[in-house]
């Protein structure tokens, strides 16, 4: 009966669906820990993946404070290139007025060589202006005799008219007499 092809079927096909089963077994062990696996990532993704958010959220925060600054940046660049374009007006005027430099330090060289003979010629001009003050001096004292003078001439030139009018006073009398 060992040899029977029944049974040999029936072996076979009894081992093979042991052997099926296992491997449906093991299978559906590994189909399970495969599931536990991809939950666990699942699970790491979604966290991951929360986190990915916040961070780009704080990165978009943190982009736009960097945009306001550029435009910030950008404004008053402008005014500072205003600026800088004023100062270079100036400056080109300054360079202007430098190349007059030559000209007034030969002006101010002559000037300086001239000074001395000014200053020597101020001087006797200072002691002259010195002695016309003495003699005005002497002057306003003469003409301050002269004024206490004629006060006097002018208090006897009264005196005199006074005295005139008394010897005339006789006369007015016959006057109307007279032809």
């Amino acid at each position: 009966m060992a040899d029977d092809p029944k049974r040999l079927f029936i072996e076979v096909v009894g081992r093979l669906g042991r052997e099926t089963q296992l491997h449906l077994d093991e299978r559906h062990r590994h189909f399970h820990i495969t599931n536990v696996i991809l939950g666990v990532m699942s699970i790491l993704l979604i966290v991951l993946a929360v986190f990915n958010v916040y961070y780009i959220h704080v990165l978009y925060k943190d982009m736009s404070g960097i945009v306001g600054n550029m435009e910030s940046m950008h404004s008053r660049l402008k005014v500072v290139k205003t600026k800088m374009e004023s100062i270079t007006g100036r400056v080109e005027l300054i360079d202007d007025h430098m190349e007059n430099m030559d000209r007034i330090n030969r002006h101010t060289s002559r000037l300086a060589s001239t000074m001395p003979e000014i200053s020597a010629a101020m001087h006797s001009i200072g002691l002259e202006v010195n002695g016309i003050e003495q003699d005005m001096q002497l002057m306003s004292a003469g003409m301050h005799n002269v004024d206490q003078r004629f006060g006097h001439i002018t208090g006897g030139v009264g005196v005199m008219r006074q005295n005139v009018r008394q010897m005339s006073r006789p006369m007015g009398i016959m006057n109307p007499m007279l032809p």
